[in-house]
């Protein structure tokens, strides 16, 4: 439906006393994919939350395959294969130099009006930014 890649350098202070990306930071690369794939469409986060909506994470999945490197350019693929309603979807991966699978995952995020705390539907403007994007895809 909707994918995007981003490119991103390990740094030192992202390893492991084993010269590896620390497990914990996969969760960071992934959040920026999640976020330059929104600024992508023409709805970065501050347009979200200006919106008064905000996205935690509720369910994180990820399958850790081979070790990232220091120094190392990864690339994290994301995508979102299904239509957001009160909850999306992502579903990403991170590939080394060498395009080998370093990680995959799903991480599920809700839409809570910023407000209430409540649950509510994903926004208009989200929504038509994806139906345009997919018109054009």
């Amino acid at each position: 439906m909707i994918k995007h890649k981003i490119e991103l350098r390990v740094r030192y202070g992202e390893t492991d006393r084993m010269g590896y990306v620390y497990y914990g930071n996969h969760a960071l690369y992934l959040e920026v994919g999640r976020v330059e794939l929104l600024r992508s469409l023409g709805y970065p986060y501050e347009t979200l939350e200006a919106d008064g909506v905000m996205c935690p994470v509720t369910a994180f999945e990820i399958r850790y395959v081979r070790p990232a490197l220091y120094d190392e350019i990864l690339t994290v693929t994301t995508e979102i294969n299904e239509m957001p309603t009160q909850y999306a979807l992502f579903e990403s991966k991170i590939t080394n130099e060498k395009g080998k699978l370093v990680s995959a995952a799903k991480v599920t995020l809700a839409f809570v009006d910023s407000e209430s705390r409540k649950k509510c539907y994903a926004p208009h403007l989200l929504l038509e930014k994806i139906n345009q994007y997919l018109d054009l895809a």
